[in-house]
């Protein structure tokens, strides 16, 4: 790993367990152009269900909030918390999954006090069950200065 994955992971830590706000987007992200393209998402679909719970969808927020999500399992399978990707929608593709890890799990993302820039932000979430069906979501933060 190198040394700034490890001084960012424990930075989040500390902030974390003081009750600081960590940064989910940061500044510089937030201003990368949109990601070209539709974002389509399938229809139905017997992959797991993902819901934004906090903050409300398209609903305008001011940061730092609690970004939750929960994963619902369809039928007998389970979550699999080691698939889940979470991708900020610019170009290029800014990855957040490494910056959520310690906040994922079966039931969902429970990161506190995300702190994100004002404007809209548009992220994907993927997850996958123990029998390998995946499901997308697209979900929009809206933040006020």
């Amino acid at each position: 790993m190198k040394l700034s994955h490890l001084l960012l992971a424990a930075s989040l830590i500390i902030s974390a367990q003081a009750g600081f706000a960590a940064s989910l987007i940061s500044a510089k992200e937030a201003a990368l152009p949109p990601a070209a393209g539709t974002l389509a998402t399938r229809g139905i679909s017997r992959g797991p269900a993902i819901k934004l719970n906090s903050p409300e969808a398209d609903t305008p927020v001011m940061a730092p909030f609690d970004f939750k999500v929960s994963f619902e399992p369809r039928g007998d399978a389970k979550i699999d918390p080691s698939s889940v990707k979470v991708v900020y929608m610019k170009s290029p593709f800014v990855d957040l999954t490494p910056r959520l890890k310690s906040a994922i799990s079966a039931n969902g993302i429970d990161f506190a006090k995300a702190d994100v820039p004002p404007g809209t932000h548009t992220i994907r979430v993927t997850v996958k069950d123990s029998e390998g069906r995946e499901t997308n979501s697209v979900l929009n933060l809206v933040v006020n200065k």
